[in-house]
């Protein structure tokens, strides 16, 4: 079998819906939520965390018509992300709110006043946003998120969905109950490469999935800029940056950008990247919404620094109660390959690969489960507002995707491979284990927003 590597060929909206299967019905298999659709006018986003990702959602909502930034927040007046100070694009409050006054401007779009702020709180208290988008890192997720949801909001909320497994559970609650539209930032469910390799898993182009490798990249050997102790600078609060989370001395090496080396703040580079690549695996077999029985932590490495405290390199072995094993890897090639009976699919960004030439063709449309909205990722979080519908990666599944990197965290802190019950979301017969996994400690005074 020959392993041809092509860009993916456009797949038209009208491909999509020409399927028996649409992905506003079918795929997600649960019904709209129960609200009625908002009123007419575009629908008002805060968003919070200005860093770089938080400027790429900026764009990605500012080309949108539907929906127009009302309020932008962050802790920090004005920084460079990793670079030294003054050296290249600003960001934070201040470039945040100057961003997009500038592009309203250019497009000689009437808009409502810009409210600028440093406390979330008072963003999402604000009766001029409908919906919230945290760009924030990790170990603020939850906290925003969870606020937003209890005010009412909807909200986006970039990858991971959590920090901490119990936070997870706790947004999935919350969304449910709040009847909340809710997209998680895995762009990916969004791209064509990984939809199409989905459908060729889903559709049983490739036979009987055996396995799949997802490949991610390795984590921090070394520190990542400056270690010397920095005093905060006017105009960045960084005790509030730390928020819930532990203060640690700061410095270059694990502030803007390299924060997540350190368990404090992020997961590593493992918790970064799993839900991208092993949310694709998951909806590749159909365990979006269910998860592994067991899950084994092997051949950890960490770096030669106490600045961070994550993984250089890991492998977590995962089974599912289907008999397909997923192994997640630093040394696997960054993507995802599925091997089936039938044959194989790799998928990364911007390509696809596959044993047969036809399976990458646009022209092949594999039987009749269809994905894709033929929108964008933030386009398709205002539909969803407005027709009160899941979007296409959503709370429950985003949690699902991390969870065996939760787990891998437990498996390597306790020596042990563990039995794992998706049904019940419990590390079976070890209940310390389970215990480590749901413990959440937040620095006073912030507390859990919603009681466990």
């Amino acid at each position: 079998m020959s392993n041809l590597s092509v860009q993916v060929e456009s797949i038209s909206r009208r491909a999509f819906h020409s399927s028996a299967l649409t992905v506003a019905a079918s795929v997600h298999g649960l019904p709209a939520a129960g609200a009625a659709p908002t009123e007419p006018g575009p629908i008002r986003l805060g968003v919070v965390g200005l860093g770089s990702r938080g400027f790429n959602l900026l764009d990605d909502f500012l080309r949108l018509p539907e929906c127009e930034i009302t309020a932008v927040c962050d802790v920090d007046d004005l920084h460079h992300r990793d670079r030294n100070w003054g050296e290249g694009r600003q960001y934070g409050r201040g470039p945040g709110a100057r961003h997009v006054r500038q592009f309203y401007r250019q497009q000689n779009r009437t808009t409502g006043p810009l409210s600028i702020h440093s406390d979330f709180r008072q963003l999402i208290a604000a009766k001029d946003v409908d919906a919230v988008v945290v760009a924030t890192p990790d170990h603020w997720h939850a906290v925003c998120t969870l606020t937003a949801l209890e005010a009412g909001k909807d909200v986006y909320c970039e990858k991971p969905i959590t920090h901490l497994f119990a936070e997870g559970q706790q947004v999935v609650d919350s969304v449910a109950r709040n009847k909340a539209v809710f997209q998680t930032g895995s762009q990916q469910r969004s791209a064509q490469e990984f939809q199409r390799l989905v459908m060729l898993a889903r559709n049983g182009v490739l036979g009987k999935i055996d396995r799949i490798e997802v490949g991610l990249p390795p984590g921090y050997a070394q520190p990542m800029g400056s270690t010397d102790v920095q005093t905060p600078r006017a105009g960045m609060d960084y005790d509030f940056w730390c928020g819930p989370a532990p203060v640690l001395p700061l410095m270059q090496a694990r502030h803007h950008r390299w924060w997540r080396g350190h368990r404090a703040y992020g997961g590593g580079v493992l918790m970064d990247w799993i839900g991208h690549h092993n949310d694709i695996a998951h909806w590749a077999i159909g365990a979006e919404r269910s998860g592994p029985v067991r899950v084994e932590a092997v051949d950890w490495t960490f770096p030669q620094t106490d600045v961070y405290d994550t993984p250089q390199h890991y492998t977590i072995r995962s089974e599912y109660e289907s008999g397909v094993r997923i192994e997640i890897s630093s040394r696997h090639r960054g993507g995802l390959t599925v091997f089936g009976s039938k044959g194989r699919a790799f998928a990364n960004r911007g390509k696809l690969e596959a044993s047969s030439d036809k399976w990458t063709k646009a022209s092949f449309f594999p039987s009749d489960w269809a994905i894709g909205t033929g929108e964008s990722h933030a386009a398709n979080f205002l539909s969803c507002i407005r027709d009160r519908s899941e979007c296409i990666a959503p709370a429950a599944v985003a949690h699902r995707s991390i969870t065996p990197g939760h787990l891998g965290y437990v498996s390597q802190a306790t020596g042990k491979a563990l039995r794992w019950d998706p049904v019940t979301e419990t590390i079976v017969s070890d209940a310390d284990a389970d215990v480590l996994l749901k413990t959440v400690n937040y620095r006073a005074p912030w507390k859990r927003t919603v009681d466990a």
